[in-house]
């Protein structure tokens, strides 16, 4: 489970290294003129007559006229380019060489070095940049296109414009050789899972539609991994997508084609299973394949369906990746045990989807025993439309030692907090002895495959989901540290907040990260307490019970809501205090506004968790008093009229009141009031939605941060 802030043959590792999957850019057009910042003068000076030479220029930056480095980075995104403006270090308005970065995914194997030598910037560097300038100046689409792809790709170019580049660089320079050889390996496995990714999301066919020349198309498919469009002000526009002949309905390489014109075909499988021991239909590491005739409208039968396992899907990936992976483990040598044990561990996995042998060896790496965190397994179920198959992906990164910190403050107190939400569920649920890890810290490096989302980013996870490890509370929970630290996305965010509180409630806002952080270590430690995804009610586990979308969002929901009701039980414990909780409190309100302007369902009407846990926590924190909405006031900013206040003396209370309802519902299976909760704070109308609708302007007027990702391995 996860916490949001609302993808050939190996190669040696480069600069900086590149996805293999990704859509080429076209090519670069000619040429506006640049102007290039004038360099310093090489001077010299005259000694007895010999000429002494001073030190050598500084390599010529280039002024891009008017194009500020937003625009920049904005328009690189566009022409499908792989180019990133740090940052104006020297104020003077020209990009320098040392200012620019080159990021993997969207450009097949590019590297720095194609873009900058010792000289300063490269011929292609030049002409890219030009290429950037140029577009800039554009006023009018490209000519001979008829109305029907006009309006496609204008609604292409508003989908990319809801995301914003942002870069997460990694500089591994000072790694050993043999580490440097290990991510090699395990990046050339991330770009074999971006490829296995997309079978499973049923679109690695469609890239090849991609219109030859269409940037704009080609960037969004790299961005969505789906010729989708999935931003909140265009998921819903018929005109948009990467494709000029988009494709209908719901895409899935899960299920038969046929299956997914069903309503209600999840249920439909999950019944044909019913009072069975075995559940291989939906087990989470199988494919349902037509193994009979099909039947109408998609409606299964018992003999019409059967399920194969991944790696016999997709034998020729997961191959591929089994040898990353132990190629990997190999060139640690005697280095990093613990990391290594994992590697071999999830090479055999990929071989035979027998995964609690690598959850075990995962589940033993730590911040005392190894320096590198990564995770590379197929997990969380939110895409695939039954929330059911759990998918592929990647994340890499190096362990932050800040985790410690909170070890040693929570690790204490895990059985008091398994008690206090077993007190709040009731019978029939018993506490239960716990013996999760806390969170470890991590600074991410790369994510591929179901981690690399087109806006925002994973900050918390606990996992696994399935298996022994994680029914017996045996986990591996990590937070993600890097995300949301840059200062284009801390200005973005506090102008947004600013919009939407009114001054009372924005005087305890903070741009301090530990605050969120403590939430996040507190929603992902409530994964592994309480009634969780494999805990029975009446025989069912949670996705049989509710059915997969609405066990997902009840298990988010307990744990978020938990999030705020631990950082209250804390103070009382002593162990923050009530400034600091408030602090969190207040972080923890904008995080919901956040998801709530992502929309409650995507284009294909599937719920979407984070944003209906969100719903119903706004909505219940109103009701019990502790946020209230005043319309005649003016926000933080001046500007807005309208904003929300919290009652931070009341909203603990409020908190207690949700977490109670939440715990209960899960601990007896009560589906009924889990639908109630729906009814009453996701699907509204009148007052409730324009609530809603004003979080979801404010919010959306800036860009979500679409995250991308640089090792710098020289």
């Amino acid at each position: 489970m996860k916490m949001t802030f609302r993808a050939g043959s190996h190669r040696t590792p480069h600069l900086t290294t590149a996805i293999l999957l990704a859509l080429a850019a076209s090519a670069c057009e000619k040429k506006p003129d640049l102007v290039p910042t004038p360099a310093p003068s090489s001077s010299a000076s005259t000694t007895g007559g010999a000429v002494v030479d001073a030190a050598p220029a500084k390599p010529v930056g280039i002024k891009l006229d008017k194009v500020t480095r937003a625009d920049f980075n904005r328009l690189a995104a566009e022409l499908a380019l792989p180019l990133f403006w740090i940052a104006d270090k020297n104020k003077d308005g020209a990009i320098d060489p040392d200012e620019l970065a080159v990021y993997w995914g969207i450009a097949p194997g590019a590297k720095l070095a194609e873009y900058v030598d010792k000289t300063g910037f490269t011929t292609k560097a030049q002409e890219d940049i030009e290429s950037i300038v140029k577009r800039s100046k554009e006023t009018a689409p490209p000519a001979g296109l008829d109305p029907k792809e006009l309006a496609r790709r204008e609604a292409v170019k508003k989908e990319l414009a809801q995301g914003r580049v942002t870069l997460v660089a990694t500089d591994l320079a000072s790694a050993s050789p043999e580490e440097k050889r290990v991510v090699g390996y395990i990046t050339h496995a991330a770009e074999l899972i971006e490829r296995v990714y997309a079978k499973q999301e049923g679109t690695l066919d469609l890239r090849a539609k991609v219109p030859a020349g269409d940037t704009m198309s080609a960037s969004l498919f790299f961005r969505n991994q789906t010729p989708k469009c999935e931003a909140p002000q265009t998921q819903n526009d018929p005109a948009c997508s990467a494709l000029p002949d988009a494709p209908k309905g719901k895409l899935s390489g899960l299920y038969p084609a046929a299956l997914l014109e069903g309503a209600k075909f999840c249920d439909d499988l999950t019944k044909l299973e019913a009072g069975k021991k075995e559940k291989v239909l939906m087990d989470p590491f199988t494919v349902v394949t037509a193994a009979g005739e099909k039947t109408d409208a998609g409606k299964p039968s018992k003999d019409a369906f059967a399920a194969v396992p991944y790696h016999e899907v997709f034998k020729e990936d997961t191959n591929a990746i089994s040898g990353q992976l132990k190629a990997a483990a190999e060139a640690l040598g005697e280095k990093e045990t613990a990391l290594k044990a994992y590697l071999l561990a999830a090479s055999q996995a990929f071989t035979d989807d027998k995964w609690w042998p690598a959850d075990e060896a995962w589940a033993k790496m730590d911040a005392k025993n190894s320096k590198y965190y990564l995770r590379i397994a197929p997990d969380e179920t939110y895409r695939e439309p039954c929330s059911t198959k759990a998918l592929y992906h990647v994340s890499f990164g190096l362990i932050n030692q800040g985790s410690l910190k909170w070890q040693s403050k929570l690790d204490p107190l895990k059985t008091d907090m398994e008690k206090a939400l077993a007190e709040l569920a009731g019978p029939p649920y018993k506490a239960r002895e716990v013996s999760f890890k806390l969170p470890d810290f991590m600074d991410v490096a790369l994510n591929a495959g179901d981690s690399r989302p087109a806006r925002g980013a994973t900050i918390g996870q606990s996992l696994p989901n399935f298996g022994p490890v994680a029914n017996e509370g045996r986990g591996r929970t990590v937070a993600m540290l890097n995300f949301y630290t840059d200062p284009d996305s801390i200005d973005a965010l506090k102008g947004t907040t600013e919009s939407l509180f009114c001054k009372d409630t924005m005087a305890k806002y903070t741009t301090d990260p530990e605050p969120l952080l403590m939430s996040t270590v507190l929603h992902e430690a409530a994964h592994n307490l309480g009634p969780a995804h494999q805990y029975k009610a009446n025989g069912k586990i949670d996705r049989e019970a509710f059915g997969g979308p609405l066990a997902s969002t009840l298990e988010e929901l307990k744990a978020q809501t938990a999030a705020l009701y631990f950082t209250s039980w804390l103070v009382d414990k002593k162990q923050v205090t009530a400034e600091e909780a408030e602090k969190a409190h207040v972080r923890d309100i904008v995080w919901a506004f956040g998801h709530i302007a992502q929309g409650m369902y995507d284009g294909d009407k599937h719920p979407q968790s984070y944003s209906q846990l969100a719903a119903i926590q706004l909505g219940s924190f109103m009701k019990n008093g502790a946020i209230a909405w005043k319309a005649e006031e003016n926000a933080a900013n001046d500007k807005d009229k309208g904003c929300f206040s919290i009652a931070l003396d009341k909203l603990p209370a409020a908190v207690k009141t949700l977490m109670t309802e939440v715990a209960q519902i899960k601990g007896k299976g009560d589906k009924a009031r889990a639908e109630k909760l729906v009814k009453d704070f996701v699907d509204v109308t009148g007052d409730k939605k324009k609530v809603l609708d004003v979080i979801t302007e404010r919010v959306l007027r800036s860009p979500k941060p679409s995250f991308v990702y640089a090792i710098t391995l020289d």
